[in-house]
């Protein structure tokens, strides 16, 4: 696809497989479903998409289907949004309606009905619950809970109807791995498995680029597109001599921020941070642990530390775990902070620490031991059948994770919404 237009120069074999599996004289048109996972920019999503709304069209008129995300808004951005200028290229009709989290798609004298769903959780399966489809497209399935994934197959029992599913890997034990990709005979399905070079809309450089920002499992799984558990340290590109650096003088500085993973048993950790031409200082912490002290505090004496390591300067807000509602309630009621609960998806957090490591986005100083001490000691659960850190020397790892997640990569739009409650 060009740069800033929906016309395509070119599409890559496994691309045009996606594009015409379904067609009358295709081998493939035996198969009921496919599925396409691979590294990130492999170009799966958007030949899927236009795939799976033009087979729509040959087979059914006045049909309903489904299109799916983890969460709507990822659906739109991700899958909706870059599908409609092509769509409208080649001639279809679309009329989109937001509030309802719908659109109506026509083709010269046929229309289809396609329903938008995000599921992001257990509960999720209730939203599809009770429709009949002609066929469903499932973007980011290995995101999404089995309860839902499952209930949106038993939507499709039109004759004819298909399934789609498109994924970057996950951990090899996931349930859709194991009953899906190792058994695609079994459900007779296509499996196609894609790599940035299957997408001819990305230079060498640009892939290059890509490749250089990922490392240890991130790498194996969105560069390479594998299905690889992770094991050993889970920030590997944290090095002392590159990341641990005497900040700026705080004069110097533009915007100031604290991030807090609150704990009464377990530590509670808060970080200062600067940011200074483009690169954020955690400039100073405060770090207790009431085992090894042998005390508990309450909230009002951490909120007093924490009014501490602010001082006089301008913070823009504190970013607190979700979970901890008495001391944002706390905070709140002292009137002298911005509170924003924190966005706690773990591992899409862990990704984003990751970048913002390698890329040196993020820097500490030699005052923050328990941060420095805390990098070298986390690690991943090998015992877990799903990744997750072990539940250890996690805590300043947290609250990291919350500005990084936060206030570093938040779009502007959500943060100024989140950020005007007191």
């Amino acid at each position: 696809m060009s740069k800033g237009s929906p016309t395509f120069k070119e599409f890559s074999p496994k691309q045009l497989k996606v594009l015409t599996w379904w067609c009358a004289n295709s081998d493939l048109r035996k198969y009921d479903a496919i599925i396409c996972d691979g590294a990130v920019r492999s170009g799966k999503t958007v030949c899927m998409s236009l795939s799976f709304v033009a087979w729509s069209f040959y087979e059914f008129n006045d049909t309903s289907f489904a299109i799916c995300g983890k969460t709507i808004a990822s659906l739109k951005r991700n899958v909706i949004t870059p599908l409609q200028p092509i769509l409208s290229s080649l001639g279809f009709g679309l009329n989109v309606k937001n509030s309802q989290n719908y659109i109506e798609i026509t083709y010269k004298n046929k229309v289809n009905r396609f329903y938008l769903f995000g599921g992001k959780d257990e509960g999720s399966a209730a939203l599809i619950q009770g429709m009949t489809l002609g066929g469903i497209l499932l973007d980011e399935v290995a995101l999404m809970p089995r309860s839902f994934v499952e209930q949106a197959i038993a939507r499709c029992s039109l004759d004819g109807s298909r399934l789609w599913f498109n994924c970057n890997p996950e951990h090899p034990a996931h349930w859709f791995y194991r009953e899906w990709i190792k058994k695609p005979q079994e459900k007779n399905c296509i499996y196609l498995h894609f790599t940035m070079r299957d997408n001819p809309a990305l230079t060498p450089p640009i892939i290059r680029r890509y490749e250089s920002l990922y490392s240890g499992a991130f790498h194996k799984r969105f560069v390479e597109g594998l299905w690889v558990a992770v094991n050993g340290a889970i920030y590997p590109m944290f090095n002392e001599s590159t990341h641990v650096r005497t900040p700026p003088e705080r004069r110097l500085m533009n915007r100031f921020y604290l991030s807090c993973d609150y704990g009464t048993v377990n530590p509670c950790s808060v970080g200062l941070w600067g940011e200074y031409n483009g690169k954020w200082y955690r400039m100073d912490e405060y770090y207790y642990d009431s085992r090894a002290r042998g005390e508990q505090r309450t909230d009002m004496e951490h909120y007093s530390e924490l009014e501490k390591l602010a001082g006089d300067l301008p913070v823009e807000a504190v970013i607190v775990d979700p979970s901890a509602a008495s001391f944002i309630q706390c905070i709140r009621r002292k009137g002298k902070f911005t509170v924003i609960p924190a966005k706690n998806d773990v591992l899409d957090g862990i990704r984003q620490v990751s970048d913002a490591l390698k890329q040196e986005k993020i820097y500490f100083s030699p005052e923050c031991k328990d941060t420095i001490r805390e990098f070298s000691l986390y690690k991943w659960d090998e015992k877990a059948v799903r990744d997750a850190p072990r539940k250890e020397n996690d805590h300043a790892m947290d609250d990291i994770r919350y500005f990084v997640t936060t206030a570093l990569n938040a779009p502007d739009s959500d943060f100024f919404v989140m950020s005007v409650e007191r």
